[in-house]
């Protein structure tokens, strides 16, 4: 068995034996760890949140019961029973439907997205989808994201991350790429973390 499969497994197994559904929060754990993008009492909104490893993490780990979580995804989360400090809401987070949903909620002290597109298995076609979400992520967060407040996403590496960090560029005083540990090695994930939204 290859070393990149050992830490596959290692990281799936961890997280079975730690009751959360994917793989996942181990990403948001180091980020969260590096960059404390979340803290007690605050108001977050989760998009992509399926199946719910994000938000479960940000429930348990950091807000403590304290402070809220709205969670987003086409899926349903596989959290039973939910919190009841976490909202789930189910569809398309841009739709215009869910928007007012969101409005009702905010505005959020972070964002966090772990959201990718259904990939096809061609890296081109792949990588200009996952970017076009991540700008969709951005001017969203321009909108919801309270100032001073933080944002995560996720992008598929492939040259296109340079634009939409230049974008984020516009809206936080810090802005940081992170390609965390628990990522596979083969993976072309990166992780784009903007800090401090200007007021």
């Amino acid at each position: 068995m290859t070393k990149n499969r050992d830490q596959a497994d290692y990281y799936a197994k961890k997280a079975k034996k730690e009751g959360y559904p994917a793989r996942s929060v181990y990403k948001l754990e180091e980020i969260q760890h590096r960059f404390r993008i979340i803290k007690p009492g605050e108001t977050v909104l989760d998009i992509g949140a399926a199946p719910g490893s994000w938000t479960l993490y940000t429930h348990k780990e950091i807000l403590k019961g304290s402070g809220k979580i709205v969670s987003i995804d086409l899926r349903p989360l596989k959290l039973n029973p939910l919190p009841k400090n976490i909202t789930f809401i189910q569809g398309d987070a841009f739709s215009e439907e869910i928007l007012h949903m969101i409005d009702f909620y905010g505005p959020y002290d972070c964002i966090i997205s772990d959201a990718a597109p259904n990939t096809t298995g061609n890296r081109s076609i792949d990588t200009l989808r996952s970017h076009g979400l991540a700008e969709s992520v951005v001017s969203f967060a321009a909108d919801h994201l309270k100032p001073h407040g933080n944002l995560v996403l996720k992008i598929f590496q492939g040259g296109e991350e340079q634009g939409v960090m230049q974008q984020m560029r516009t809206l936080f005083t810090k802005v940081k790429p992170l390609k965390p540990k628990a990522c596979r090695n083969e993976s072309f994930e990166l992780f784009l973390i903007g800090l401090d939204k200007n007021e």
